[in-house]
């Protein structure tokens, strides 16, 4: 007789920066990281201030070793790259960012999982663990 093998999936979480942009930076840190110690990767439209990409990392380094399997997590902003677009381009994408687009894309999920999170300027590669 067999014994059945849970197969385990990988889920890959989008959240538009709308679903967070009202919420208080502590309540913003606390909604994501429920999602990443849930096992799932995040690809976040926009980005976190950089104090909250600072309390983000404070806050999972001080979670290692107090629950279990939870090694940290890896992080990855990717941005678009602003000195090929022309001076009108620019201008436009300056424009947009000071009226609230999010023309940035942050990347992060659970140490267990996503080994490493690397980038260039025409892919991005998640390494993952076995």
């Amino acid at each position: 007789m067999k014994k059945n093998k849970k197969i385990k999936g990988l889920t890959i979480q989008f959240i538009p920066y709308t679903e967070i942009e009202m919420l208080k930076s502590g309540e913003r840190i606390k909604k994501l990281l429920d999602i990443v110690l849930s096992g799932k990767i995040i690809i976040l439209q926009g980005r976190l201030k950089s104090e909250e990409e600072a309390r983000l990392i404070e806050d999972t380094m001080a979670m290692v070793g107090h629950i279990k399997d939870f090694k940290g997590i890896e992080l990855a902003v990717i941005n678009p790259n602003q000195e090929k677009l022309s001076m009108m381009s620019q201008v436009k994408h300056g424009l947009a960012r000071a009226l609230g687009a999010q023309d940035s894309i942050t990347i992060m999920g659970p140490a267990s999982i996503v080994r490493e999170i690397k980038r260039d300027p025409k892919k991005i590669e998640i390494l993952m663990n076995k």
